[in-house]
């Protein structure tokens, strides 16, 4: 595996070997040991999975600290344009956005630590997408910020005349009047 950094070095691209042949291919989308050795020390506990339709945005969901979640974002089948939004009061990057392309064809994964939001769009005809996480789903810890908060400016890469977003992500809370309790670890 090939760790790729991006603009905000605690998001990570996370790009696997693959191995094809005339039958298809292989390749290990997570081994413990291996990310360990690579720096990424993330206890995985919960897997989930979604399925949807071109034009849909899910997010920008976080849950709130202590229950905050740590995500590897792949995608089964299809494209997504997957977004991680630095939540972090006191960060040089508060506010600022990395966005990352992942598919079937190119099997990369984001890593996206505790502290940020998480969304993505479905820019194929359909997307399965599965993430890892490394805490337990907590309702009364889930919390988001509005998929197009000015603040942020998202490129979503879709006319969002067109986006289709759920009624729960379309009545969250800009960033500037969300419920966020991170704080920038100055010791990273």
């Amino acid at each position: 595996m090939v760790i790729e950094e991006t603009k905000i070095p605690e998001i990570k691209i996370i790009k696997p070997k693959v191995f094809t042949d005339n039958r298809g291919y292989f390749f290990e989308s997570y081994n413990q040991k291996t990310f360990h050795t690579l720096g990424i020390e993330n206890n995985f506990i919960q897997d989930n999975e979604s399925f949807s339709k071109k034009g849909v945005i899910r997010g920008l969901h976080y849950q709130l600290s202590p229950y905050a979640q740590s995500k590897l974002v792949r995608v089964v089948k299809g494209k997504i344009f997957d977004v991680a939004v630095d939540i972090r009061k006191n960060s040089p990057t508060f506010g600022q956005w990395v966005g990352v392309e992942l598919s079937d064809e190119n099997k990369h994964q984001l890593l996206i630590p505790k502290g940020f939001a998480h969304g993505f769009v479905t820019l194929s005809e359909y997307a399965i997408v599965n993430y890892k996480c490394d805490e337990l789903y907590n309702p009364e810890a889930d919390r988001g910020i509005r998929f197009n908060d000015p603040q942020i400016g998202i490129d979503w890469r879709i006319r969002l005349e067109d986006a289709i977003v759920s009624a729960k992500d379309m009545v969250q809370p800009n960033l500037k009047d969300a419920e966020i309790n991170f704080e920038f670890d100055t010791t990273y």
